[in-house]
């Protein structure tokens, strides 16, 4: 069995930077008020990160990203860059309904020096050709051709609605090349992942479950990018950079606590409770938090798994 690359990126800059590895899809906190808590977020970053993060995936689904309006996105994007969070190790969610917001938010992630663009297809309108998609991902790479940001498909048909079929992903990758550097499979179907890993020796793919990283240290897939890595990174990492299977088995049945749970409001009730901040647990509408009960069952079941581990995150 190989070794996997033992930093999140290769060298070099813009385009060539190659993010692998465990990758948490960071939580956004957020205020009473319903903006982004510039603070504790970078805070919480700063703690994944040294913590067994090889990078972040910033405003994806866990992020709430498309309960932020644009401007929202672009702030804490810029945040992020003025706390001085090591970008090259970050992935950033720009993908929106409207293509103009896509492009902008895009363009404001490649001018940032993120290291990837992850990209939902547009997502309103459903039973859409092939050829609306590519129109759609063709403008956002030519609005960023003076800064050629990475981008990564974000493949996640129940929620949006509009798959990346295996077909389409071949017909991007013809058309638009090494621009499109990856994608995120949130579907949990591994068989698909696989078949678009071989699409190309250099398409970085990252399943959305803890599980699949003993198959991505062989090489067959880049890392993951997974929620409950907000919770378990010291035993995602143990898993994918040293083979430890109980370290594994640990961090999948932390990712079952949720089974049955909303994800979002579910992770964000256990790092309330890790870091003592009642305030992490707060998301936006249309989400609500865990009832009572839920939150104490879930933080209950989570101190129990972790009760062996010393280096909890």
């Amino acid at each position: 069995m190989s070794n996997p690359e033992s930093s999140g990126v290769a060298s070099g800059g813009g385009a060539t930077q190659r993010l692998s590895g465990v990758i948490a899809a960071i939580a956004t906190p957020v205020t009473r008020t319903g903006e982004p808590d510039v603070d504790r977020f970078v805070a919480l970053a700063e703690h994944l990160l040294s913590h067994g993060c090889d990078g972040l995936n910033v405003l994806g689904t866990t992020g709430e990203a498309t309960s932020f309006t644009r401007e929202q996105r672009m702030t804490l994007m810029s945040a992020a860059s003025d706390a001085g969070l090591p970008l090259q190790r970050l992935m950033v969610g720009t993908g929106a309904a409207a293509l103009g917001d896509a492009v902008q938010l895009t363009r404001h992630a490649a001018d940032l020096g993120f290291a990837g663009a992850l990209v939902l297809p547009p997502f309103y309108y459903k039973n859409v050709p092939d050829s609306g998609v590519i129109h759609y991902l063709e403008a956002i790479v030519e609005q960023t051709h003076s800064r050629p940001i990475p981008i990564y498909l974000y493949h996640f048909p129940a929620m949006s609605g509009v798959p990346y079929s295996v077909d389409l992903v071949r017909k991007l990758r013809a058309e638009l090349g090494e621009r499109i550097a990856g994608l995120k499979d949130s579907s949990g179907d591994l068989v698909y992942a696989r078949q678009v890993a071989a699409i190309a020796h250099d398409l970085r793919v990252f399943p959305s479950n803890e599980a699949a990283l003993l198959e991505a240290r062989s090489g067959v897939f880049a890392g993951c990018i997974s929620a409950t890595a907000n919770l378990n990174a010291d035993l995602c990492a143990r898993a994918f950079h040293a083979g430890d299977d109980e370290a594994l088995t640990k961090a999948v049945a932390i990712r079952k606590i949720f089974d049955g749970l909303p994800l979002v409001p579910g992770v964000k009730a256990v790092l309330a409770h890790i870091h003592q901040d009642p305030e992490l647990a707060t998301v936006l509408p249309p989400l609500a938090p865990l009832s009572t009960a839920e939150a104490r069952t879930v933080v209950e079941t989570f101190d129990l798994l972790r009760s062996d581990t010393r280096d909890a995150t």
